[in-house]
């Protein structure tokens, strides 16, 4: 990893008796795009808030550019802000809202019209520039306030759920657009979501966020295919996490058995491996069905109990014995049907295994 741009050392935020954000240490490198991800009150708000200027925090410290900046005002800190609710100004224009920025610095008039004008270009507004929020849509709004946030050319830019006001469409689209834009003009993107694909598809990396700590920080491919705690594998995507006791272990290579009976061979994911029984986690869209052709360490026979139609894919409840399990299977194959047996098959690299039975998180 590059040398850090922006550096959280051991911060700590309380509200009373509340600690919202917990010694928490983060380094983003100049260009990245980092999401920081997590659930309602896990803190990743308000280390946004906190960089941002807005909080400040009870103690340690927050660097941009090898400079302090906790203690700096929020107009000091060259930092753009983008809100999920957009706060324009109703009574503004586009480009006036986008102007106000520059104006509030003191640009001069010419500067102020050419910045303004390439950030229209930049966010296809210029045909809208003359009109007043209310005669825009959610989408294009938001590209207003996107283009307010970058007018002035900020170091920083802090993403607070900026799309979650938007339909499904509407916020795929933008998840592009943002990634597009990030990638075009170099910037380092702050992105707060509580939306798993969302932080899969936009960002470098992903901070997950639990009960004010990191619980993991890495790339999406990492956060998704390797997770290091109970948590992460079940707040990112959809898994089968079962409790096994550990019968036999060489290596990474592994026997296990879960508390059903069910037999595994799995791949020894993590170095916390302590006592006789550990969690794993299999994701849906590794277990195959009927693929007889697969040289996999783990086939079993198995009985569908509940199929749902999702478009492009079935989600299937399939039970193995006592074991339930969820499965991603082709929309077209016959083994959707509820009733059906199946040959299900998976590779021990898709048994991962997550912590030692009792563990529920990992240092940041």
């Amino acid at each position: 990893m590059d040398s850090p741009f922006i550096s959280f050392r051991q911060v700590v935020k309380r509200f009373g008796p509340l600690t919202v954000v917990d010694h928490l240490d983060l380094d983003i490198t100049r260009g990245e795009f980092i999401a920081l991800l997590g659930p309602s009150g896990s803190g990743k708000t308000t280390l946004l808030m906190m960089l941002a200027g807005f909080e400040q925090p009870t103690s340690g410290t927050i660097e941009v550019g090898g400079i302090r900046v906790d203690g700096l005002p929020p107009h000091k800190r060259n930092m753009g802000v983008v809100f999920q609710n957009y706060a324009l100004f109703p009574h503004m224009s586009v480009r006036d809202n986008i102007a106000f920025p520059l104006k509030m610095r003191n640009a001069p008039k010419t500067e102020i019209a050419t910045r303004v004008a390439r950030v229209l270009d930049m966010v296809k507004l210029s045909a809208m520039a003359e009109r007043k929020p209310a005669q825009l849509s959610g989408g294009q709004q938001q590209r207003v306030a996107l283009a307010r946030a970058l007018v002035f050319e900020p170091q920083v830019v802090l993403m607070d759920e900026p799309l979650g006001a938007l339909d499904k469409k509407l916020r795929e689209q933008m998840q592009l657009d943002i990634r597009d834009l990030h990638r075009r003009l170099g910037l380092t993107i702050v992105f707060v979501t509580h939306d798993q694909d969302e932080a899969l598809t936009m960002s470098d990396r992903i901070a997950v966020f639990n009960h004010g700590k990191i619980e993991q920080i890495g790339t999406p491919r990492e956060i998704y295919e390797l997770p290091r705690t109970p948590f992460v594998a079940e707040f990112i995507g959809e898994t089968n996490l079962l409790t096994c006791k550990v019968d036999d272990q060489a290596g990474d290579a592994m026997r296990l058995t879960t508390d059903s009976g069910l037999s595994l061979s799995a791949h020894a994911g993590t170095e916390r491996i302590d006592g006789g029984k550990v969690r794993v986690s299999i994701r849906p869209e590794a277990i195959h069905i009927n693929d007889h052709a697969a040289a996999t360490a783990n086939r079993m026979t198995a009985r569908i109990l509940d199929a749902v139609y999702f478009g492009d894919h079935m989600r299937l409840v399939a039970a193995v014995g006592e074991q339930r399990l969820i499965i991603k299977g082709d929309r077209t194959s016959e083994a959707a049907e509820v009733g059906r047996d199946v040959s299900l098959s998976f590779a021990a690299s898709d048994v991962w295994v997550v912590g030692s039975c009792g563990q529920t998180s990992a240092s940041a």
